[in-house]
């Protein structure tokens, strides 16, 4: 049984915010002012497994680098979506693209630009370090922090829910 009370069933696609869900709320600047983001290696070996299994991923983000593209991209994520003023408007249309209904959507998110996103989706999630509001939006908050494998845990969960977490020769590589 899943700690997520949603009926992980339905979920077919996931949107990730970048800073403070794939990588910690906390960015070391470099010389140059550009941020310089840190991963969970567990996020990634999920997000690519979600991939090879047909999850529909994508990345909303309000940041511009391309060190996030190339690193979700090597992922398998084809939807990356950087310098996203207004995450509603790309949600929307991203599910759209893929004629995704709300409720087979779960948005990832933790600061007040992702609250119309996870308003707009049947399983809007949270880490455990999110603003308040975030939190209160949130039909699951993951008991971990943003950027310490937040997408591990629900990518663990959904397959888990759906028969498919190690169930094949695709979870035993990269």
């Amino acid at each position: 049984m899943s700690k997520i009370n949603y009926d992980l069933g339905k979920i077919r696609a996931i949107a990730f915010d970048v800073d403070g869900v794939l990588s910690p709320s906390t960015i070391p600047l470099g010389e140059n002012g550009v941020p310089s983001r840190m991963v969970n290696i567990k996020d990634g070996y999920a997000l690519q497994l979600a991939v090879k299994h047909g999850y529909i991923l994508s990345i909303i983000t309000g940041a511009d680098s391309e060190a996030i593209r190339t690193r979700f991209a090597a992922l398998g994520i084809k939807d990356i979506y950087m310098k996203a003023g207004v995450k509603i408007n790309i949600l929307k249309e991203w599910m759209e693209c893929y004629g995704l209904k709300p409720e087979e959507v779960a948005f990832v998110g933790d600061d007040i630009p992702d609250y119309e996103s996870m308003c707009h989706v049947g399983l809007p999630v949270a880490p455990a370090d999110a603003a308040t509001e975030i939190r209160e939006a949130a039909r699951y908050i993951s008991p971990v922090n943003g950027g310490y494998g937040v997408a591990r845990d629900l990518i663990e969960e959904i397959m888990k829910a759906q028969d498919c977490w190690m169930s094949s020769e695709k979870a035993f590589g990269w």
